[in-house]
């Protein structure tokens, strides 16, 4: 039965004692929704009128941009903050000598450092995940007729997710509360960033042999160089955090904070990419009003009149 029938219907089972002026209001009422249902629009209750849904346009680029910025500039916040106001309790360790930096694990383990921190990384980690399931639906895309390659898109989704999941751990649970849970996030989120960006270099390697965009070879190139850069200042952390460790030297632990820095900064580097990759995409939220079912209600309506 159509929209039509069952106004029909519905004015056909009125009773017979209503006066006709309000018969008359009643047609006019079933006509004009009628008219408004085989228009296609949209009628709500009330005088609200025609309804468009809510769309937000906001560039990939600035996306991305928003999502390194976040972190960025809580960890130079953080080291900031504890750099001036919380010095002895930052740089202080089991050796008792002088440092002269704080570590990222000292910094953001402080109050009110460890609150920026975490609102921070809090805010950036859902956007992260939609950047991390773009590039995963791009990949699949890219390598539909290329099953090495197409395999290779759910290692970096898997990756990608568990580098965000290391970075939320050693946030939420600061070397202070719990040192080795803490540890293990931060262990977590090292291995799972460096698979991450291993995996993504060599998937865009297999692209710029099919691609003639030169921004897909710059992407690639700079990949490579901070995937090393990384590498590099991970060695050296680990150098100078054995040799603080082992013999205790002043400006080891110094130079262990400085090379962690390094660590995040190229890491951040690395995921700003994207603002290459999809530069010509948007990011787009749509707020559907929900559309009320008026017809069944209405023969009832009208009965209680």
């Amino acid at each position: 039965m159509t929209s039509l029938d069952r106004l029909q219907l519905t004015a056909a089972i009125l009773p017979e004692d209503i006066p006709q002026g309000l018969q008359v209001c009643v047609w006019q009422i079933v006509t004009a929704m009628v008219n408004e249902k085989q228009a296609g629009s949209k009628m709500t209750l009330g005088s609200r009128g025609h309804e468009r849904p809510l769309v937000i346009r906001v560039s990939f680029t600035a996306c991305a941009l928003g999502v390194v910025c976040l972190p960025l500039l809580a960890l130079v916040s953080c080291v900031l903050i504890s750099s001036f106001f919380h010095f002895e309790d930052s740089t202080s360790t089991h050796c008792q000598v002088p440092n002269y930096l704080p570590s990222i694990s000292a910094s953001i383990s402080l109050s009110p450092e460890c609150h920026i921190w975490r609102f921070c990384v809090g805010l950036h980690s859902a956007p992260r995940l939609l950047v991390a399931f773009t590039y995963f639906k791009f990949y699949k895309l890219r390598f539909a007729a290329r099953p090495p390659e197409s395999s290779l898109a759910y290692l970096s989704l898997a990756f990608s997710i568990l580098e965000n999941l290391g970075l939320l751990l050693l946030t939420y649970v600061s070397s202070s509360e719990t040192n080795c849970v803490h540890k293990k996030g931060f262990i977590l989120f090292i291995v799972s960033s460096f698979v991450y960006m291993l995996v993504t270099c060599h998937l865009w390697k297999a692209i710029t042999k099919f691609s003639l965009n030169p921004e897909d070879a710059k992407s690639h190139r700079w990949k490579v160089r901070l995937l090393i850069l990384n590498l590099c200042f991970c060695a050296f952390a680990g150098f100078f955090y054995i040799k603080h460790n082992l013999y205790c030297e002043s400006g080891s632990y110094t130079l262990f904070a400085l090379f962690e820095y390094m660590i995040v900064f190229s890491n951040m580097a690395f995921h700003l990419t994207a603002a290459w990759d999809f530069k010509r995409r948007e990011v787009m939220v749509i707020s559907c009003s929900e559309e009320k079912d008026f017809w069944t209600e209405t023969p009832h309506l009208l009965r209680t009149q």
